[in-house]
């Protein structure tokens, strides 16, 4: 973090107005915030701030209103919400001047309305950063998962205004840090989700940076048939196989093992608890379908992280919605969070599926790190530079 300026290099904002960059993109249904993880992320950077005398002014978008002022969108049912989860009153300014943000009091907190109803916010279009910027006399981003995002919000205003980085930002970036950038070794990686196609930059990127590579999901089965097994109905991609190849053989050159399952669990149908049973991958049936790692390959898998000081997981290993179709994804998910707990692993994790699947083991607060960010963090690990954080390097 020594590039990045963050909330202990401010100095005084009491009765300055300051931009903070959050994300309040949350699910809703009929006006009710479902999950309210992204609100509870913003706390110790707000809290901070307005505890200091700032202004806080929240900028942040919801869903895509294409540059048009849209009350669908209207960030305005969030504010009740918000100030529920931050505890202390939170106002609302829908069409903010300098003049009006002059006579708000330090220490309140104002959400401003949904960015994306600028045309310029996604064009990056200087001159509403021009003018963005002149609300504010600080810029705080908090929103890791916008970052990959060139858009006046994200990126613009860190150019025209004092940059920091939020506390969620800043835990973010040191937790990525720790699992790519500076990790210790050995570091593991699992990769998993339906098709290597959507990940074919991340696995290029790992292969060279990691001691072993776990994969699984639908994308263990592309290459596995790369190699000539038969993977019956299961979802795979045959015209990849020259590119799993390839990925393999990167890795070979790099030191880097590649661990496929030796045994699986396949099924006739995909449904919930459908008849299922555990074969080695050379006995997969013509019409079975390959919908999990079976318990030998996960059993080995653990012994491999047992021997590493470092994980990085993004995807789960089988198709963990449907039961018993979960079971590998629990099984390693707890291993790697004993481990954890232990003091022997680092284990960062991120993406909405993997998410989802470790909060299903119960597991995600024993992680070291579990990132909300989806798009961000599936760029972080293709190796790409997010430019609201390369904005705010000193």
């Amino acid at each position: 973090m020594a590039d990045f300026k963050t909330l202990d290099d401010i100095g005084a904002v009491a009765g300055h107005p300051v931009l903070v960059r959050v994300d309040l993109n949350v699910p809703m249904a009929d006006g009710v915030v479902t999950d309210d993880t992204r609100l509870r992320a913003l706390v110790p950077t707000v809290s901070e701030l307005a505890d200091k005398g700032a202004k806080v002014l929240l900028l942040a978008h919801f869903g895509r209103p294409k540059g048009i002022a849209n009350p669908e969108y209207s960030l305005q049912p969030l504010v009740e919400p918000l100030s529920n989860v931050l505890g202390r009153p939170v106002g609302f300014l829908a069409s903010p001047e300098r003049h009006a943000i002059d006579i708000v009091e330090g220490g309140h907190i104002i959400v401003l309305e949904n960015s994306r109803f600028y045309p310029g916010e996604e064009k990056n279009d200087a001159e509403l950063a021009h003018q963005m910027a002149s609300f504010g006399d600080f810029y705080v981003n908090d929103a890791f998962s916008a970052a990959h995002r060139a858009h006046v919000t994200t990126e613009g205003l860190a150019h025209l205004l004092p940059a920091f980085a939020g506390r969620a930002l800043e835990a973010e970036l040191n937790a990525l840090d720790q699992a790519l950038g500076n990790p210790e070794h050995p570091v593991a990686a699992i990769v998993g989700g339906a098709k290597v196609s959507t990940k074919l930059d991340v696995l290029r990127n790992l292969v060279a940076k990691v001691d072993h590579l776990i994969i699984g999901g639908g994308m263990a089965n592309t290459f596995l048939a790369a190699q000539g097994v038969d993977v019956g109905k299961s979802l795979c991609e045959h015209d990849l196989a020259d590119t799993a190849n390839a990925i393999m053989r990167a890795a070979d050159s790099a030191g880097c093992t590649v661990h496929l399952p030796y045994d699986v669990v396949v099924a006739k149908e995909f449904a919930a608890n459908a008849p299922s049973r555990k074969v080695n991958v050379h006995e997969v049936g013509a019409d079975d379908m390959i919908l999990d790692i079976g318990a030998s390959a996960v059993e080995a898998l653990a012994d491999v992280l047992k021997t590493c000081r470092t994980l990085v997981w993004n995807g789960p290993l089988g198709a963990f919605e449907t039961p018993p179709f979960d079971a590998a994804t629990v099984s390693l998910a707890q291993t790697a969070a004993a481990l954890t707990q232990e003091g022997q692993l680092a284990s960062i994790a991120g993406g909405g599926d993997t998410v989802a699947a470790l909060n299903q083991a119960g597991v995600a607060e024993q992680f070291s790190f579990v990132s909300t960010a989806g798009g961000a963090f599936l760029e972080w690990m293709e190796g790409r530079e997010l430019p609201g954080v390369a904005a705010l390097k000193q």
